[in-house]
């Protein structure tokens, strides 16, 4: 571990000033549980640390009104055992509950899960590891050193979104029920505040996957708003993964249905586990607008919201295991009642 500094704010705007006074490498940290990994791993080596967690009034949950509001130290495990949350949008108690074990959960936070970075093992330190005296080109490491992962042991990678320099997976649960919902974040800076919608956090690799997100320096999530549907308690989040407990997605479906006796009215989809960002899957909301729900048309939606995808050497299998998990999911969600 590299010697840092550590500024703990007690406000929102003395949190901005801070990162300003800082400098270049600043970072701001809630609960850590990803960014404290990348240190250790010497990923990350921010020069100062800007802890947020001592700001008060950033973990309120509001269920009331047109719209979910939470703040954005609110921890996981509290949004996930909401009362309001659990009976009316299962889709985002699941996408929490099955996103870490509880402790994880407990010190983790809503909005720092949002800026979760992937797994992908060349990433970290690469499938060797550096136990082993092995380390592998990554492009989101130190841009220009090429990917290893491409025509590597690339079995857990993307098979949406990816470019020529990247084909990471992006790790979240959370953030694709949000993608799926339509949510959006309230954002602070030096410059005001601003809202921007959940999927446009996110950018596609490109020859610049070392940009993974869009906010600019010193900015901070404050909260996170969830416009309230009828489609919310006919959701659920369906993740399939190689171990049951503690494990990232292998492919993950988001869904939120409305319908009108067996003819879905609107659904909303978005993917995980397979793209390098959380995956809206509009061709799979189409096909289905206006259709009666079968496992047929389920499926026949889930193969839509695969069109595009580019498999490498060894994920091909998750195209078809994708389209299966929104279909599944599809059918889950018709089965919870919308009253």
């Amino acid at each position: 571990m590299r010697p840092f500094r550590y500024t703990r704010p007690d406000s929102p705007q003395a949190a901005i000033e801070a990162f300003a006074a800082a400098g270049a490498g600043a970072r701001y940290i809630a609960g850590g549980t990803t960014l404290y990994d990348l240190m250790k791993l010497s990923i990350e080596s921010p020069p100062h640390l800007i802890d947020v967690t001592a700001i008060r009034g950033l973990d309120a949950i509001e269920t009331g009104g047109e719209r979910l509001r939470f703040g954005a130290m609110a921890p996981m495990s509290a949004v996930a055992t909401d009362r309001t949350v659990l009976r009316d949008y299962p889709v985002l108690a699941e996408s929490l509950s099955k996103a870490a074990s509880q402790q994880l959960r407990n010190m983790a936070t809503v909005g720092g899960n949002l800026f979760q970075r992937t797994r992908c093992l060349y990433f970290r330190n690469g499938a060797g590891g550096t136990s082993a005296g092995t380390t592998y080109p990554c492009n989101k490491r130190e841009p220009g050193a090429g990917c290893a992962a491409i025509d590597g042991l690339d079995r857990g990678q993307a098979v949406l979104g990816q470019s020529a320099s990247c084909t990471a997976v992006s790790p979240g649960d959370w953030p694709v029920a949000l993608v799926a919902l339509d949510a959006h974040v309230e954002i602070l800076g030096a410059t005001g505040t601003r809202s921007l919608p959940v999927a446009d956090l996110y950018r596609l690799p490109g020859s610049t996957p070392h940009l993974e997100f869009t906010l600019a320096p010193g900015e901070i999530v404050t909260a996170i708003v969830v416009p309230k549907t009828r489609a919310g308690r006919r959701s659920t989040y369906h993740k399939i993964r190689d171990r049951e407990s503690y494990a990232f997605a292998l492919a993950s479906a988001a869904v939120a249905i409305d319908m009108d006796g067996d003819v879905v009215r609107q659904a909303r989809i978005a993917l995980g586990g397979v793209a390098t960002r959380p995956w809206r899957a509009a061709a799979a909301e189409a096909a289905l607008a206006g259709q009666r729900l079968t496992a047929e048309s389920a499926l026949a939606a889930g193969r839509a919201a695969l069109t595009g995808a580019t498999p490498g050497r060894h994920n091909r299998f998750k195209i078809d295991l994708a389209a299966r998990t929104v279909a599944d999911a599809l059918m889950i969600a018709a089965q919870r009642t919308a009253a």
